[in-house]
């Protein structure tokens, strides 16, 4: 590794499992102090005590102003906080008819509010530091529609629009807020597929499989080190191009 983060502290939340745990240990590996937050303390132990002993597992509900701001006074005593990746949050499919308003809000809740109370919580210890670098994990459902993804979608989109108005707000603190939009990555908050071959879901995509966990991690990397020092308020699809279009479905023959 070359310590991309050397002498730097990160907190990263929903890091128990899955992307968060994978940018954790990727974190750490360079050079970064990283403060490990999740409401599934057995497991957030066991991610923490496997990556080593400069990740340090704590109890973050991230709906939960005490709890940041105890994240926070626990981050700044280990060095100067430069990191936030929020990375915590819910996935459910379910028609926009049979949503309920407490499901809905709920979706609300731990995606959207969870990211901006951590905003909140970082912002002024991040700005003593010199700046830093915030990263909210939105997802291609917040860049188009899809189907039975009327609570998720909605906390995605938004999000897209509060680390927007961060980066603005916040660029002259030297604070840089960028978004990263996965699609289909390999971890538990995807559904598992119906039978035979786990990746046909995605053979309507250039690249025909689900991401990985780490494949993520990379991206958080480039976005929480200095190779990114003149990016904010962008947004980073990493959907093995999802988005872009279905790939052709014929052999293109001369004329």
């Amino acid at each position: 590794m070359t310590g991309r983060l050397a002498g730097r502290v990160a907190i990263i939340t929903g890091a128990a499992r899955g992307q968060g745990a994978a940018e954790a240990a990727l974190f750490v590996a360079e050079g970064a102090q990283v403060v490990l937050g999740d409401v599934l303390t057995d497991q957030l132990h066991e991610t923490a005590a496997a990556i080593g002993q400069h990740a340090h597992a704590l109890r973050l509900d991230v709906t939960s102003a005490d709890d940041w701001a105890a994240a926070v006074s626990f981050a700044t005593r280990l060095g100067p906080l430069k990191v936030l990746v929020n990375n915590a949050g819910v996935h459910r499919l379910c028609p926009i008819e049979h949503e309920t308003l407490d499901d809905f809000r709920r979706m609300i809740e731990i995606n959207l509010f969870g990211a901006f109370l951590g905003m909140q919580a970082v912002r002024g210890p991040m700005a003593e530091a010199g700046g830093g670098s915030i990263i909210n994990l939105s997802s291609s459902a917040g860049m188009t529609g899809y189907a039975y993804h009327a609570a998720y979608g909605s906390s995605k989109w938004a999000l897209r629009g509060l680390t927007r108005t961060a980066a603005v707000e916040w660029g002259s603190l030297g604070i840089r807020v960028n978004s990263i939009h996965p699609g289909p990555i390999a971890t538990d908050m995807l559904p598992p597929p119906a039978g035979g071959d786990p990746d046909r879901r995605f053979a309507a995509q250039p690249i025909g499989r689900a991401g990985t966990a780490d494949e993520v991690a990379q991206l958080a990397l480039f976005l929480a080190s200095d190779d990114s020092s003149y990016q904010t308020g962008a947004e980073f699809v990493v959907d093995g191009g999802a988005l872009a279009g279905p790939p052709p479905t014929y052999q293109w023959q001369p004329s």
